[in-house]
């Protein structure tokens, strides 16, 4: 139950000792998924505010305007301890939590993104979570229609076990159609809608708040909630049409902490009270406490505030759609949180100490000992079977294989499909949104700091190089335990560094999760410090957006941007056994400028091919652009004076490649952003020169080793 310190506080606060149910609500409501106990002091360092930001964090999802009267709901969520237990469930109710947070607001979801983070596919045990993860998001998310647009899949030792499943969700509305969370009136009603509630998913908060164990998958399974997608669809078109309608005056969808924390946090928003009759629950199961009913996680359930007036015609929709619905409550005066199960009350707690009381606190941290950049890894002897082995590496190679898995193109708007740099949404006539996820936890492990700003870079130049500027971030602060020193030093400083490169870019955090006590006692080690993140940007006209392969033969091939000996973290030296040693990249000084430039170069509509560099450096960009045809590249002016291997492989930030008929042009749009012609598209194969060496790839052999990860999972 509660911590011995918690439960003093506790006792204190409310002037007797908290019974078991009411110990219950605080452990989850108190735990460290739901209120942010280590984190809310550094969480406050970002910049959350901005001239299309509407609603910011502290909401289920974030509203940004989109213009001409849309605006987009965004949110993103973690169910990364519940994806390895149970990995088809685990993975799938979390697309159905944030599909919820979207749909309370009010929105129609219209895209999901999936940065996935997993151990090695040579285990049988990872390869398992792999499959099943993959397959959890795509059943889900298929069976409700949404379409996953873009998504990211790291392996990397560290995650063997404690994989990381984290879900970015976009919607749409009309600016008069957002509701919130914040409760309106007392006297208000209550409503329950959805599926039942059963005892799936108890104590789900408070399980996302500890290491996982060799035993979890057993004794924790009680703790993993059980999805329904086809009840989730019908929960998206009933709490829409109820909110068209403005019967809702408020919305909340039930996840971590479930009742308890849904109809309390509501309440408390509007500086309200909220009595709670709990045998109004609809149950699933017979012989349900108050303590399950209030806790409970079961999915595809949703919160309405209602005026009395308007009870029957939101019972009404439920009906239709064939939903479970019932009044459950309604909102008070009184500041307290109360329940009442049989005739007896049985918790009465004062809600601003339950939702707002828990203590916070930036916790000690220590810094580590100067990391020394090590050795170079010695010259490798065959330049083109390295450059082979970096492109068939699984983090390098095509995510064929699982993004083929999604329906990509439900609802009709995706305009650039998954396996590019960013997703592609048309929104309004050619008017659209580009969407880009993910992190480099390598290079955020030797330098959080700096990792945690290129997080920020990698993602908004994805989203340059097809015409786009950034409007919103959202993040998953994944991280270990932070009761450990040298993690929490990891963890703040990573968010230091996302929130400078947020600020250098003008694009303000406005939602998100943090998700601590990534550990496994198993393995006993922490996952990589893995700020996840997702980027949605504004694009004028979806059309100018160029494809990320060559396309047109004898057009001039452009490199903007500098590559500099910056090998730490890379995939290169992973492969060659270095991977703590060099020197991790660094952010140009000038990058919101080279961005900047890079987008505007788009927008001229002189670009026929664009790919941001970035992992496997450019030698994997190179190869990944040659779909449909060859190319010439002398790389001898990138780096006159760095090594081969440094020249194809580093990972420098703020870097792409563009291919243009008219490059006097371009050249003129990029001004003084370091930009260097480094050859021409065409032939029937890849030829590759610089300082000292020569390299020709075939397009077969790029062709095998991109489908390497396909090639293992068909197997």
């Amino acid at each position: 139950m509660l911590s011995e310190n918690d439960f003093k506080i506790v006792t204190e606060k409310m002037g007797r000792e908290p019974n078991l149910v009411e110990q219950g609500c605080f452990l989850n409501l108190w735990s460290e998924h739901c209120s942010y106990r280590s984190s809310a002091p550094l969480l406050k360092t970002f910049t959350t505010t901005g001239e299309r930001v509407i609603i910011g964090p502290g909401d289920d999802a974030a509203i940004v305007n989109f213009g001409n009267g849309w605006v987009l709901a965004i949110g993103m969520e973690s169910h990364n301890h519940p994806s390895y237990v149970d990995p088809y469930n685990g993975a799938a109710t979390g697309v159905g939590g944030i599909v919820r947070d979207i749909i309370s607001m009010g929105a129609r979801p219209i895209a999901l993104m999936d940065p996935l983070y997993f151990g090695p596919l040579n285990s049988p045990k990872n390869l398992y979570l792999f499959e099943h993860i993959i397959e959890g998001i795509a059943g889900y998310g298929n069976c409700i229609g949404v379409p996953v647009v873009r998504g990211e899949a790291f392996f990397d030792e560290a995650y063997s076990g404690n994989p990381l499943v984290n879900v970015v969700a976009v919607g749409l509305a009309r600016e008069e159609d957002i509701v919130t969370a914040c409760a309106q009136k007392a006297g208000n009603k209550l409503i329950l809608m959805g599926s039942t509630t059963g005892r799936d998913g108890l104590g789900g908060a408070s399980f996302a708040s500890r290491d996982l164990s060799e035993e979890s998958e057993a004794q924790d399974r009680p703790s993993i909630q059980i999805g329904d997608p086809f009840t989730e669809k019908l929960a998206i078109e009933a709490t829409l049409e109820a909110i068209r309608n403005g019967y809702v005056k408020a919305c909340r969808d039930l996840g971590a902490a479930g009742l308890a924390g849904a109809s309390s946090e509501m309440a408390a928003k509007g500086n309200l009270g909220m009595y709670i009759i709990a045998d109004n629950v609809i149950l699933r199961e017979e012989g349900m406490v108050p303590y399950e009913i209030l806790i409970s996680e079961s999915q595809e359930r949703m919160l309405f505030e209602v005026e009395p007036h308007n009870v029957q015609a939101v019972l009404d929709i439920a009906q239709k759609y064939d939903l479970n619905a019932s009044v459950i409550g309604e909102l008070t005066e009184e500041l307290t949180y109360t329940v009442e199960f049989k005739g007896d009350i049985v918790a009465d707690i004062p809600i601003k100490l339950l939702t707002e009381g828990a203590p916070t606190f930036e916790r000690p941290s220590r810094t580590p000992a100067l990391r020394e950049e090590g050795d170079k890894p010695e010259m490798p002897t065959d330049l083109k079977a390295t450059v082979l082995k970096v492109l068939s590496s699984h983090n390098v190679a095509s995510k064929k294989w699982i993004y083929r898995q999604y329906d990509h193109e439900v609802q009709l708007r995706t305009v650039m499909k998954p396996g590019d740099d960013s997703g592609i949404l048309r929104i309004d006539g050619n008017e659209g949104i580009a969407m880009s996820c993910g992190c480099n936890p390598r290079h955020t492990l030797l330098d959080p700091y700096h990792g945690g700003k290129g997080t920020l870079i990698e993602n908004a130049m994805n989203l340059a190089v097809k015409g786009s500027r950034g409007i919103a971030v959202v993040d998953c602060l994944n991280f270990g335990n932070p009761e450990k020193p040298d993690i929490y030093w990891q963890f703040k400083h990573a968010i230091l560094g996302l929130g400078d490169g947020c600020r250098e870019l003008s694009i303000p955090v406005v939602g998100g999760n943090v998700s601590l006590y990534n550990e496994s006692e198993e393995f006993r080690t922490a996952i990589p410090p893995t700020p996840s993140i997702g980027v949605v940007g504004y694009i004028s006209d979806v059309t100018i957006a160029p494809p990320g392969m060559f396309m047109n033969e004898g057009d001039t091939i452009i490199l903007v941007g500098t590559t500099k000996d910056e090998m730490g973290g890379s995939e290169y030296y992973n492969l060659a056994g270095k991977k703590k040693n060099g020197k991790v990249p660094q952010v140009p000084e000038n990058v919101s400028d080279i961005i900047d430039a890079v987008i505007r170069t788009v927008e001229s509509g002189k670009v026929t091919a664009s790919h941001d560099v970035s992992l496997g450096g450019l030698a994997a960009a190179l190869c990944k652009m040659c779909v449909n045809m060859g190319a010439s590249a002398d790389l001898t002016s990138t780096g006159p004076e760095m090594r081969a291997d440094d020249v194809l492989f580093s990972e420098s930030y703020a870097r792409a490649i563009i291919t243009t008929p008219e490059p006097e042009a371009v050249e003129e749009l990029l001004g003084n952003i370091p930009h260097t012609v480094i050859g021409t598209t065409g032939g029937s194969e890849l030829k590759i020169t610089g300082n000292g060496f020569s390299i020709s790839v075939q397009p077969e052999e790029i062709k095998e080793a991109e489908e390497s990860l396909t090639k293992l999972m068909m197997e």
